[in-house]
C-alpha cells in the first residue's frame, strides 16, 4: 500500500512572509526527492477560488455577514479536500498549504469574534479528523507586520483585500488567537520569528523541518 503523504501548513497574519517562506519549503522538500502539491486557502480549486474571490473583495454595497464569511470558508475548504489534499495525501504526496483551519480559529474565532466551539463542529463535519502534520506560524508584531504589508503593496501594487483593510485591534485578536492555538499544540505547531532577516527565518524552518522529516521517515 502506498504510504499517506504528510500535510504542511504555514500560518501567520497579514505581512508576515507566509508566501515567499511557503515557496522555500517546497524548493526543500523537493530537494530531498519528495513529491509536493503546493497550494492554498482559501482556494486551491477554480471552485474554492471563486469563493475566495467572494471572501477578499471589498466590502462595496453589501458587507459579507460574519457567519457567511465562515460558512464560505468551510465550503472552499470542502471542496480544497475533495479535490487536492486528500487525493494528493492517498498517492503519497505531501501537501504544502498556505493557510488552513487554524486560520480560521484566528480570522473568524478571534477576529470576528465567533464562538470557537461552533467552529470546532464545523471543522469536525468538512475535515473527519484530518489535520495538519506540522503547522509553520510565522509570528511577528502587528505594526511591524502592516509596515511590510504596505511595503510590499508600494513595490507591485495593487489594494489591499477586505481582509487587509480590518482595524489593528482585528489584527491584535488574530495574533493572539494564533498564538494561543500555538500554546495548545506546542508539538504540531511550531513558531517561527518572522521579524528576522529572510535568510534566518528560512535557517529556523529548515532546522524544524529536518527534524520532523528526519522522524517521519
Amino acid at each position: 500500500m502506498t504510504k499517506r503523504g504528510r500535510f504542511i501548513t504555514l500560518e501567520g497574519g497579514e505581512g508576515v512572509g507566509k508566501s515567499t517562506n511557503v515557496k522555500r519549503v517546497v524548493e526543500w522538500l523537493e530537494a530531498r526527492g519528495i513529491e509536493v502539491v503546493c497550494t492554498r486557502e482559501p482556494g486551491g480549486t477554480p471552485r474554492a477560488e471563486a469563493i475566495r474571490e467572494l471572501l477578499l473583495a471589498p466590502q462595496g454595497d453589501e458587507p459579507l455577514d460574519d457567519d457567511a464569511e465562515l460558512l464560505l470558508m468551510f465550503a472552499a475548504r470542502a471542496q480544497h479536500l475533495a479535490q487536492v489534499i486528500r487525493p494528493a495525501l492517498a498517492r503519497g504526496a505531501w501537501v504544502v498549504c498556505d493557510r488552513f483551519t487554524d486560520a480560521t480559529f484566528a480570522y473568524q474565532g478571534g477576529g470576528r469574534g465567533i464562538d470557537q466551539n461552533r467552529i470546532a463542529i464545523l471543522e469536525r463535519f468538512v475535515q473527519h479528523g484530518l489535520e495538519p502534520d506540522l503547522t509553520l506560524l510565522l509570528d511577528m508584531p502587528m505594526a511591524a507586520a502592516q509596515q511590510r504589508l504596505e511595503a510590499r503593496l508600494s513595490q507591485h501594487g495593487g489594494e489591499r483585500d477586505r481582509f487587509e483593510r480590518e482595524h489593528a485591534s482585528f489584527f491584535e485578536a488574530v495574533r493572539r488567537a494564533y498564538l494561543a492555538r500555538a500554546d495548545a499544540a506546542p508539538q504540531r505547531i511550531r513558531v517561527i520569528d518572522a521579524s528576522r532577516e529572510l535568510d534566518a527565518v528560512a535557517e529556523q524552518i529548515h532546522q524544524i523541518l529536518a527534524a520532523r522529516v528526519g522522524a517521519w521517515q
